[in-house]
């Protein structure tokens, strides 16, 4: 396959943490807004397969933001979103969980860690760090942070939570001994809280008085880090030659895109490059009673909280004719919620049974709720609409349980270790020619490996 150089990068950084709940989302939020109110053009990411901040970041900087996974995407993939995205001034990335944290096997490029793709893109890490309960003991944290890794380029750190200005001045001498520099210091009081549910922060254009929240943010960041530091510290580097990526090629040309606050879960580069494959996307929304524009070839049903909308989809009736119309003649991929939807009944968090679609026969429940969360390889066992057999990558997360799942499995299905997973996904061939298929993973990539 013939290599390819990628364009010049633009200078970025990574904001991570030691941890998940330690206030990478608050921050990049606010260096979002208050660098935009500066006149600068930020491009965001998140890395690893969150599909929730991505919906915030594009709120907070006016910019689309994508995902960039080192275990679910190659290095050209990797390379291709970063570079292939409109000029900006700067790049910020928002890590996930803590910065090293992956799975235990590597995937297309790595184990899934932020610090991977920090180290790949040349971005300086802006570490956030909780100092709540600690002083000078803090900069062991941070130095070791900073040093684990002989390759990562680490840019300094933000503290958070401080209770006083002689608790903050503990913990900077620490740091000046460590040699970690210090480019902000937030405020115990006044800092800011995003709503949550079961599966993280309730999605961005659910969230009341959102753009108050994020002026809050720009405010508190803004007077609180050292932004003009902060952008200083901001790097790349060239990156090597790699392979083109392998095609995420659209399952139709015409594509009937569920869309409203029961389906909106999908990976924005997902979207973005179908379009670039020249799709044209139909959107429309199943809780206004709506299906899918006749003249599309193929119909998605996104991810999103069916369960919290069970009874109004269940008494949507126009919904589920236009889609039993559509499926019996044309393909129909439902990935987790859509999935759910696409079956034949769904019990609530309360217990009671909704009816669903009925296109396969999937009964899934809430009564009893368990967590089902990690990465996926699929080998399909039957061609899929764009795709054929090719093995491909994704992310589950969902608490829902199977009660039933009676139809053909669509794919064989691991884990990032390797391991069988019972959720194999279901595939049904309807007698006009149509095809039925779901998954509980949201796809990412095609796999090369």
């Amino acid at each position: 396959m013939t290599a390819t150089t990628p364009a010049p990068m633009v200078p970025g950084l990574m904001i991570s943490a030691p941890a998940s709940g330690t206030g990478k989302t608050m921050l990049m939020l606010g260096l979002l807004t208050a660098l935009r109110r500066k006149g600068l053009g930020v491009q965001p990411f998140k890395s690893g397969p969150d599909y929730i901040d991505p919906g915030f970041h594009l709120a907070a900087s006016g910019r689309a933001s994508f995902n960039l996974d080192a275990w679910a995407m190659e290095p050209g993939r990797i390379a291709a979103h970063v570079t292939g995205q409109p000029t900006a001034d700067l790049v910020l990335a928002e890590g996930s969980m803590g910065l090293f944290d992956g799975v235990a096997k590597a995937g297309e490029t790595g184990i899934g860690s932020s610090a991977e793709i920090a180290v790949m893109m040349g971005w300086p890490v802006v570490l956030v760090v909780d100092v709540g309960g600690q002083a000078q003991s803090a900069a062991a944290t941070a130095r070791g942070f900073a040093t684990l890794r002989p390759d990562l380029p680490f840019a300094g750190v933000v503290l958070n939570r401080v209770a006083s200005a002689r608790h903050e001045a503990l913990i900077r001498e620490g740091m000046v001994e460590a040699g970690i520099r210090v480019l902000g210091a937030l405020p115990r009081q006044g800092n800011i809280t995003l709503p949550e549910r079961h599966l993280g922060l309730v999605q961005a254009e659910e969230t009341a008085g959102l753009q108050a929240i994020l002026d809050h943010a720009g405010d508190f960041v803004g007077a609180h880090c050292d932004l003009d530091a902060i952008v200083a510290a901001a790097a790349c580097r060239a990156l090597p030659d790699s392979a083109p990526a392998l095609p995420l090629t659209p399952p139709g040309m015409r594509i009937a895109l569920a869309r409203d606050a029961a389906f909106s879960f999908v990976y924005p580069h997902v979207v973005e490059a179908w379009r670039r494959a020249g799709a044209t996307l139909l959107p429309f929304s199943p809780l206004a009673d709506e299906g899918p524009d006749d003249s599309a070839d193929c119909c998605w049903l996104p991810g999103g909280y069916p369960e919290l909308h069970a009874p109004r989809l269940a008494a949507c009736d126009g919904f589920r004719r236009a889609m039993h119309r559509f499926a019996a003649t044309r393909p129909v991929h439902g990935e987790c919620g859509g999935y759910m939807t696409l079956g034949a009944g769904l019990v609530d968090a309360a217990g009671d049974r909704h009816q669903m679609l009925g296109l396969l026969g999937l009964e899934t429940s809430y009564a009893k709720r368990r967590m089902h969360l990690g990465y996926r390889r699929a080998q399909p066992l039957q061609p899929l609409p764009g795709l054929g057999v090719q093995p491909l990558r994704g992310h589950e997360f969902h608490y829902a349980s199977i009660l039933s799942q009676p139809d053909a499995a669509l794919a064989r299905v691991t884990d990032a270790t390797g391991a069988e997973v019972a959720e194999t996904g279901s595939r049904v061939a309807m007698p006009g020619g149509g095809q039925v298929t779901g998954t509980f993973f949201h796809l990412i990539a095609p796999a090369r490996t």
